[in-house]
């Protein structure tokens, strides 16, 4: 069974930074594009950052480009998003996720609980 348990989140000033976590089991990392998004309130989901499981490559969207880094620890079943910089709008519940592809969160196959970031300005 796959499991995704996200944490690391919580309450930050704008400027500042947080490193969320993804614990994952019950799959092959190769198996899967590993994906955080978000959920803002009355907002769609919105795609923040991938690792393919096609070529190893990360993606980003515009509005975290520079400021978001993913991370991947395979032995210990972990993968990571360092958020610096922080902004009010970054402000959401962050998940992470597996799908096929990367771009795609309308494709994401298991997602976790989530884990809310709340950015003051």
């Amino acid at each position: 069974e796959v499991q995704l348990v996200e944490s690391g989140g919580g309450l930050v000033q704008a400027g500042g930074s947080l490193r969320l976590s993804c614990a994952a089991s019950g799959f092959t990392f190769d198996d899967y594009s590993i994906v955080w998004f978000r959920q803002a309130p009355g907002k769609e989901r919105e795609g923040v950052s991938c690792i393919s499981s096609n070529d190893g490559n990360t993606y980003y969207a515009d509005s975290v480009k520079g400021r978001f880094t993913i991370s991947s620890d395979n032995a210990k079943n972990a993968v990571y998003l360092q958020m610096n910089s922080l902004k009010p709008e970054d402000t959401a519940v962050y998940y992470c996720g597996l799908g096929p592809v990367c771009g795609h969160v309308e494709y994401l196959e298991h997602w976790g609980q989530g884990t809310l970031v709340t950015v003051s300005s």
